[in-house]
């Protein structure tokens, strides 16, 4: 298996481990460029230290840091980052994970710098990814933006993230269980096409997750590196798709949905992980329970046997539990009425044939939707 520094080389990608020699690769690919070292109110504590590394050894870096603990990737924190950006910069770094890594490759995108990213949590997948989920108006959309130079790790600050957030990390990798079968069942019943390069890379990453969720769980290097390794695939097999498909499916149209009630009334919102490891949950029982149902429909047969390999949502549930993630969606303050919207009208976020769009077309969610709330809220 290649190791993450010669996979993510093969697009372009330099991804480099701390060392006593701090990031040689990352420090000679800045040719002089003057860095903007991008945090929050929590990530701080590892960008300051290191604008002063970096400062130590002649390169000149200023750290930016946005107010709040929880910043959000909508207007106004991509338009201060990018007027700072201005002010002579030629590299960005942000030091953190989802939000802060998506407001530099857009930011950056947009003025025609480079960009990279310290990790500071194995929390989600969009490390490597070309695109960049924005909030904007109040409404999830993804922009066009470019891919990271760098991603930087350091296993010491990965060990020190909070649990639950290695534990989101987990629930994004487990949804891709869901959202592989969902490209599948959209390829047989409405001839989508399928990338299969890109598809065999997710599920072997996928794969290789699963097997090393003990020493994940175990929260050494080796399961950390694993982990890290599988979100990065996720963003390499999107490249190699040309879209998300491999790396989203309905219970990210989910979490979108519930990110979007989150903006709406002003309350803090749960990692984007957590809430994808909750759709997880109701689209594996999705599939699940299609071969018992007592209707006969179009596409009930592929579905049925694209469910079969699907672990079960008991399992994926008992694995979330174990690194502290909610198992259901009243746990992260979800109202049951949002809940239920959800599970109505999530489909439409994007135009996309997913297990939820089978069920609203051939009208078998008014049926699951008593069930779905008893399991899952």
């Amino acid at each position: 298996m290649e190791t993450i520094v010669e996979l993510s080389r093969k697009y372009g990608i330099n991804a480099e481990y701390a060392s006593a020699a701090f990031y040689p690769v990352f420090r000679e690919g800045l040719a002089g460029a003057r860095v903007l070292v991008l945090s929050d109110g929590n990530t701080r504590r590892y960008a300051d230290p290191f604008a002063a590394q970096l400062a130590d050894r002649g390169i000149a870096a200023d750290s930016f840091v946005l107010p709040s603990c929880e910043p959000v990737a909508d207007e106004t924190a991509c338009a201060a980052v990018e007027e700072r950006a201005k002010e002579g910069y030629g590299y960005v770094l942000a030091v953190g994970a989802g939000t802060l890594n998506d407001i530099a490759k857009y930011v950056t995108f947009r003025l025609g710098l480079p960009c990279g990213v310290l990790a500071t949590a194995a929390s989600m997948d969009g490390y490597a990814s070309g695109v960049t989920p924005l909030i904007r108006n109040g409404f999830k959309v993804t922009e066009n933006a470019h891919t990271v130079r760098d991603i930087l790790f350091d296993m010491d600050i990965l060990r020190d993230a909070p649990r639950i957030m290695t534990g989101a990390g987990v629930g994004d990798i487990l949804a891709k269980f869901c959202c592989l079968t969902d490209w599948k069942l959209s390829s047989l019943l409405t001839g989508e096409p399928l990338n299969a390069d890109a598809m065999a890379l997710m599920r072997d990453a996928l794969d290789g997750c699963v097997a090393s969720l003990p020493n994940i769980r175990a929260g050494g290097v080796a399961g950390l590196n694993d982990l890290m390794r599988a979100l990065l695939v996720s963003g390499y097999a999107m490249v190699i798709a040309g879209n998300s498909r491999p790396a989203s499916g309905a219970e990210h149209h989910m979490s979108h949905f519930l990110e979007m009630d989150f903006l709406r009334r002003g309350k803090p919102i749960p990692l984007h992980g957590v809430k994808v490891g909750l759709g997880t949950l109701v689209s594996l029982h999705l599939y699940k329970r299609i071969a018992a149902l007592a209707e006969e429909f179009e596409g009930k047969e592929i579905a049925a046997a694209l469910a079969v390999p699907l672990p079960t949502p008991e399992w994926a549930a008992e694995q979330l539990a174990a690194f502290g993630c909610p198992t259901r969606f009243s746990e992260i303050g979800v109202p049951k009425n949002v809940f239920r919207d959800m599970l109505f009208n999530c489909y439409k976020i994007r135009d996309r044939f997913t297990i939820m769009t089978l069920y609203h077309e051939r009208g078998l969610m008014e049926g699951a939707a008593d069930e779905l709330t008893d399991l899952f809220y």
